[in-house]
């Protein structure tokens, strides 16, 4: 079977600067991977290079045995840390503008019967995710877990098959993080998802994924620390019936910044 994502020989490199070197990898459709590693390892632009941010300097990416064009498209979603939501617009108009976009791209806004169907579809996106109560709340009168779960309901409404999450849960206090822990998982399994996240909790990377990958640099040159890149170092297959043991080797991997 063909995997959802392939990547061959892949660099990153800005300048004389190495970011990443011989990623080689692939990802099988409806895995959720969890992508951990210490500050600078390059974690975060491994997501780029799958959303399309950006494009390998070296090597090839492929998305469905194609290859992956290098600009964002609907089939990738993304959620950030901080919460990517538009502070102007009301949570159901938050959902509704990536729908809006695509089906008036004149007028930026569905009407009629279109618009009707497009309403529904966000309203039940919205129950899905726990914000059927406050459709018509701005994001600054929500608290932090409630915009994280918007910015997830916005980046879902589009019905992606890939979806990118880089330290979403960061900033969210203990308790509303083991509710999105549940959240994202209920979502994962109903929407049949490709989950890639990154994150700097060790621990939560074993909770949630069913593969670890774990970025670092193979080689250290303290005369030229640019020299090499990161590259993926341990590669952890996880059995989800079984409870999460997270190796020695990562433990020293957690860290509180972002890559």
């Amino acid at each position: 079977m063909t995997p959802i994502l392939a990547f061959r020989d892949v660099w990153v490199e800005y300048g004389d600067k190495i970011v990443l070197e011989k990623i080689d990898l692939s990802v099988a459709e409806g895995a959720f991977v969890s992508v951990v590693g210490p500050s600078g390892a390059g974690k975060s632009t491994f997501l780029r290079l799958v959303l399309g941010q950006e494009a390998p300097s070296r090597g090839a990416i492929d998305l469905d045995g194609r290859p992956l064009r290098p600009e964002p498209g609907r089939d990738r979603g993304v959620v950030f840390q901080r919460y990517s939501v538009f502070p102007h617009l009301n949570v159901i108009d938050n959902v509704m503008f990536g729908l809006d976009c695509e089906g008036s791209m004149l007028r930026g806004r569905l009407t009629g019967a279109r618009r009707r169907a497009a309403l529904e579809q966000a309203e039940a996106m919205l129950v899905q995710v726990g914000l059927g109560a406050a459709l018509h709340v701005f994001p600054a009168q929500l608290s932090g877990g409630m915009q994280q779960r918007l910015a997830i309901a916005q980046a879902l409404i589009m019905r992606p098959r890939i979806l990118l999450l880089d330290e979403p849960f960061g900033a969210l206090d203990p308790g509303v993080r083991l509710d999105m822990h549940g959240l994202i998982s209920a979502l994962w399994r109903e929407h049949r998802l490709t989950i890639l996240m990154v994150t700097h909790d060790i621990k939560e990377a074993f909770k949630l994924g069913t593969r670890v990958l774990a970025f670092d640099k193979r080689r250290h040159d303290p005369q030229a620390p640019n020299r090499f890149g990161s590259a993926v170092v341990y590669d952890f297959p996880l059995d989800q019936k079984a409870p999460p043991v997270v190796p020695a080797a990562l433990a020293a991997m957690a860290a509180p910044a972002t890559a």
